[in-house]
């Protein structure tokens, strides 16, 4: 999803020379085939936005999955891009980085002040790496490589299987197939009462071209010291259960809507704080509704890959 964002937003710009491979082509988590690929190609920037991605459910069945996988990705990319003489990167992170104690709204020094959420600790410790990797590499040798943390993230190409898929695509389909089915009701998992905050993708990629086309080194407001990571968000949240409704709302759902307080909630308020991006002149523009109702048209369009 993120990746086919980024790369729309190159197109559009139309000032690059765009060099990609899909999984099947290019296995990151091989360090040979990916020391092969940019030896080969040495692009003048890379941007990570490859991750193994998913909500509560995934990340609580598959945790060693989530944090191999994604540990493997960004060393094997940010080390042989610096090996293949490359010194301008992207890397893109999470918001799940932060402590579950942290303030609200989550400013990027709260970063290791804390726990991590339980469940979705291994993926967050991995991208804690990713951003330490690019902060070690900018300090020993010189680079300019960059980590931009953003929030919860929806839109076209998202997953919307049924057991592994975040929030928003799993209300999309659930409320959409209810709705086929003429059913009375639809139970969302928790209390309905966790606080979210959503960012179209579409924006996340204006975003990340932003921050990575800044003149830099970046440094943290009035200090020597360069930035770590920057916050990439919308700045507001709703409830899950506000949230639900708005799907219903779109996708044309009319019955009733009902909680599972046995499944978990998982942090109680997840809103990041985006003042840094936002004196660097960057806001996001897609509002929440607008996006759903956008998410919503690319999945009736391609809604025959989710059979499963």
């Amino acid at each position: 999803m993120v990746g086919s964002a980024i790369v729309r937003k190159l197109q559009d710009v139309g000032e690059y020379a765009l060099i990609t491979r899909t999984h099947a082509e290019l296995d990151l988590i091989n360090q040979a085939a990916v020391r092969k690929f940019l030896q080969a190609e040495r692009p003048d920037v890379v941007i990570i936005a490859a991750a193994k991605v998913g909500g509560i459910q995934a990340n609580t069945t598959y945790p060693a999955d989530f944090i191999y996988e994604n540990l493997m990705m960004e060393c094997n990319v940010i080390h042989q891009a610096f090996d293949a003489g490359i010194t301008r990167l992207l890397h893109l992170g999470s918001s799940c980085i932060y402590p579950t104690g942290a303030p609200q709204p989550m400013a990027e020094n709260a970063l290791l002040t804390g726990t991590l959420e339980p469940t979705n600790e291994p993926y967050a410790i991995a991208k804690i790496a990713g951003i330490k990797l690019c902060e070690s590499y900018n300090r020993q040798y010189g680079t300019d490589y960059r980590s931009v943390m953003p929030t919860n993230l929806y839109g076209p190409r998202d997953n919307f299987h049924p057991e592994n898929s975040h929030v928003i695509p799993a209300l999309i389909r659930r409320f959409h197939e209810a709705a086929r089915a003429d059913k009375d009701s639809v139970t969302i998992w928790g209390t309905g009462t966790p606080r979210r905050e959503f960012l179209h993708v579409d924006d996340l990629a204006d975003a990340s071209l932003f921050v990575l086309n800044l003149p830099g080194p970046l440094y943290e407001a009035n200090t020597q010291k360069m930035l770590s990571h920057i916050n990439v968000g919308f700045g507001t949240d709703i409830s899950i259960r506000e949230l639900a409704r708005l799907i219903a709302k779109v996708v044309g759902f009319e019955g009733s809507i009902r909680t599972d307080p046995n499944k978990p909630d998982g942090t109680a308020k997840k809103l990041l704080d985006i003042s840094r991006l936002a004196t660097l002149g960057w806001q996001a523009s897609i509002d929440l509704e607008e996006g759903l109702q956008q998410t919503y048209e690319w999945f009736l369009a391609n809604q025959h890959q989710f059979r499963g």
